[in-house]
């Protein structure tokens, strides 16, 4: 079976703390791992305020995983995700090619050394 590569963000309700933060994605984890997929890269964005609310809540701590699988893996995931209280949004998308290269330069943080680049010839311009 073909491995792709999907992107999930899920937001846990802000009711929680951090052991338990942790527990949730460590839960989700194992889900992905169970069903044969290889975690990539997951980062952890805190606290953040939603753009408008979700059961009655302002903020959610946010997660991101990026991860090699096969196909049969989104079903399970999305029904693990709509069983657990604890998650109040989530989405999984499947990455193209564009995407995968993306998101390998921001992980290697090539997309702020340009930045920097680029301010640095504006500076030494004036």
């Amino acid at each position: 079976m073909e491995l792709r590569n999907y992107e999930t963000v899920f937001i846990l309700t802000p009711l929680l703390n951090e052991v338990q933060v942790g527990e949730t994605v460590e839960k989700f984890r194992q889900v992905l791992k169970e069903n044969g997929a290889e975690i990539i890269h997951e980062e952890n964005w805190g606290l953040r305020k939603l753009a408008y609310p979700i059961q009655k809540k302002s903020t959610g701590f946010y997660v991101l995983v990026e991860f090699k699988a096969p196909s049969t893996i989104v079903n399970p995931l999305e029904l693990a995700y709509r069983r657990d209280e604890k998650i109040i949004r989530f989405l999984t998308t499947a990455l193209d090619k564009h995407a995968v290269s993306y998101n390998e330069r921001r992980r290697n943080g090539e997309m702020n050394q340009q930045k920097q680049a680029k301010k640095e010839k504006e500076a030494q311009a004036s």
